[in-house]
């Protein structure tokens, strides 16, 4: 069992850095890193990114005060260490529970978390919206934002980049580079240039010069803009210049993200820059945990493991990202047009086998869902079968690009929808119960819901042999539900499982605890009908006539209510005078974090919740 000394447990607030000498920062850094490899241990989390700013963020809250100055961190996940220090170390055992601290940064938990941060490359954006309001209610606090190499692959980032690079404002932006190369440093001389130009004391002799020059009567602004001339073409000569001063903001590093005295350093010389400032920071990513360091992508996000030998305590051969990747390499083997496209999420959507042996064919855009949809249109229009395998939660982002990029032109594009339904631990920002609302709402668009491996084989195999028009084929995170297995796909629209006055429409998963409960039912003499959708957005002659038989119909549907498959067959059956009962039961509002299990039960989607519903109706 890990030990604490007392340095972690003393930090209530950020302002109880600033007594700590440099040994005390090194002893809690230690600290936190234990604190944390041990709280994901147990409850799982985001590692890796949150190990390698560590000493970013103590040196970021000495030098920075919070909240009065905003401290945002993009995309959110590598905020663990900004919690152990704004008072919520006694809480963050709970990190990822029901009723405990989240993974992301939420307001509501702390006035130290100013916005809520779960999807990528919207910090600038936002830390800029804060900048121009301070200035507004008269105040010029400083607003802090880390943002990593990865979440500059998003447009959003350069949208926001061209409006504050026109601007003076406090806005100071940490670049945590651990990956990716920004700046091109060349030899001995650039190095020795970085380090005179990251002291404080050569920005305050240079500014002094700048102002001596200023104040020469008659030729001074020209002088000044003839030194800024020569200084600027000798810099790009070294430096080759960067985007960010390409596009009007100050460029400051790099710097080592793990050394907290550069760090603080650079910050100072930042908050004396009076304009929007860019400081690049490399940083390890699983610094001081070695199965972390050697893989940094396995221990981005991960389940709980054993801290001594970095496995997982339970281990999913298979999943339906797995099963999914595994197809697409079976079907692009004997079909040369099947392309595979994912943003940033090789691994996460099963695609690690596919990018290998088909690498021509296999395109990561980076953190950019609206250019991966319309990427796909491109493909599409050529001839290729593109397949975009996507978070439904992230596909959000792709909205408009899926309705006027590819729907319109009703071009073959295939959506594959990872993480569908309720996804539990992340919380509000990762839930994916929006996607079929959004979807169903775009002409042309077919949907459709396997239940099991075999039938997100089938559905895969079935759409990619003729493409036609756009298609989203969604599945969800974790395991095929073992009740329902070995349930072989019919290539119908639809089944009707059973006989009965009452039916239970159902789609996905959520077939599996219908099926339990339908069993559960019939050992006490009640029988009921399932009908299960597979083409869940399809509502044919056939389909309706069906329904409108039934006395009482029951919908179950993890999604969204408004806007959902189950309220819009409940308005076609109205429109049909449906003489019946007609009851749905899913998600209303935005979902926290917790088990997925857990918030089936909370919005009455278990089984027993099932049974109960159905049992205290029955006539």
């Amino acid at each position: 069992m890990i030990v604490l000394s007392s340095v972690l447990e003393k930090i209530k607030n950020p302002r109880d850095l600033d007594n700590l000498n440099d040994k005390q920062l090194n002893e809690l850094c230690c600290e936190i890193r234990e604190h944390m490899l041990k709280v994901v241990a147990d409850n799982g989390g985001h590692l890796a990114s949150n190990l390698g700013v560590v000493e970013l963020t103590v040196a970021i809250h000495r030098a920075f005060n919070s909240p009065d100055d905003s401290i945002i961190f993009d995309v959110g996940h590598q905020c663990y260490t900004h919690k152990l220090l704004t008072g919520r170390y006694d809480r963050f055992c709970s990190l990822r529970t029901e009723n405990g601290i989240s993974g992301f940064m939420k307001p509501s938990e702390s006035e130290h978390d100013p916005i809520i941060t779960g999807h990528s490359s919207s910090s600038v954006s936002a830390g800029y919206g804060i900048c121009k309001g301070n200035a507004l209610n008269g105040r010029s606090d400083y607003v802090v934002v880390v943002i990593g190499d990865g979440a500059l692959t998003g447009g959003m980032v350069y949208e926001a980049f061209n409006s504050v690079g026109r601007d003076k404002c406090n806005l100071i932006i940490v670049l945590n580079d651990n990956g990716m190369s920004i700046s091109r440093n060349v030899g001995a001389l650039s190095r020795q240039l970085n380090l005179i130009r990251n002291k404080i004391s050569y920005h305050r002799f240079k500014h002094m010069i700048e102002n001596m020059v200023l104040k020469i009567p008659y030729v001074g602004d020209r002088l000044r803009g003839g030194l800024l001339r020569s200084k600027n073409m000798l810099k790009n000569a070294i430096y080759n210049s960067n985007i960010f001063e390409g596009l009007g903001l100050k460029y400051l590093g790099p710097v080592n993200g793990h050394d907290i005295s550069q760090l603080t350093n650079i910050f100072e010389i930042a908050k004396n820059s009076n304009r929007p400032v860019v400081i690049h920071t490399i940083t390890k990513k699983g610094k001081g945990y070695t199965y972390a360091e050697n893989n940094p992508d396995v221990f981005h996000g991960i389940s709980p493991f054993d801290i001594e030998t970095g496995d997982k305590i339970s281990v999913s051969q298979q999943d339906f990202s797995y099963i999914f990747g595994q197809e697409m390499c079976k079907i692009a083997k004997t079909d040369r047009k099947v392309c595979a496209i994912t943003a940033a999420m090789t691994s996460g959507t099963g695609l690690n086998d596919f990018s290998r042996m088909y690498s021509t064919r296999f395109f990561d855009v980076g953190i950019a869902e609206e250019h991966a949809v319309t990427f796909a249109a491109g493909l599409a229009k050529t001839g290729q079968k593109p397949v975009f395998a996507v978070y439904s939660s992230f596909l959000q982002r792709g909205y408009d690009q899926v309705l006027h990029d590819v729907a319109i032109a009703n071009l073959p594009v295939t959506l594959c929808v990872d993480r569908a339904g309720i996804v539990g631990e992340d919380g509000e920002t990762h839930q994916g119960l929006f996607d079929v609302a959004f979807l169903s709402t775009i002409p042309n668009v077919k949907i459709y819901a396997p239940s099991n491996y075999n039938e997100l084989r089938a559905m895969l195999c079935e759409r990619l042999s003729n493409p036609v028009g756009v298609a989203a084929i969604r599945y969800p995170r974790g395991s095929e539900p073992e009740y329902i297995k070995d349930f072989e796909y019919s290539g119908n629209a639809f089944d009707i499982i059973g006989g009965s006055d009452i039916a239970v429409v159902v789609y996905g998963t959520m077939f599996a605890e219908v099926a339990k409960a339908a069993d559960i039912l019939k050992e006490s003499g009640k029988v009921i009908s399932i009908i299960k959708l597979n083409l869940i957005n399809e509502f044919s002659d056939e389909l309706l006539n069906q329904v409108l038989k039934y006395k009482k119909v029951y919908f179950f549907e993890e999604g969204i209510i408004n806007g959902g498959i189950a309220q819009q067959l409940g308005s076609k059956l109205l429109h049909n005078s449906f003489k019946g009962k007609y009851k749905l039961m899913g998600v209303n509002g935005f979902v926290q974090q917790a088990s997925i299990s857990s918030v089936r039960k909370r919005y009455g989607l278990d089984v027993f919740s099932i049974v109960d519903l159905i049992s205290g109706e029955w006539q």
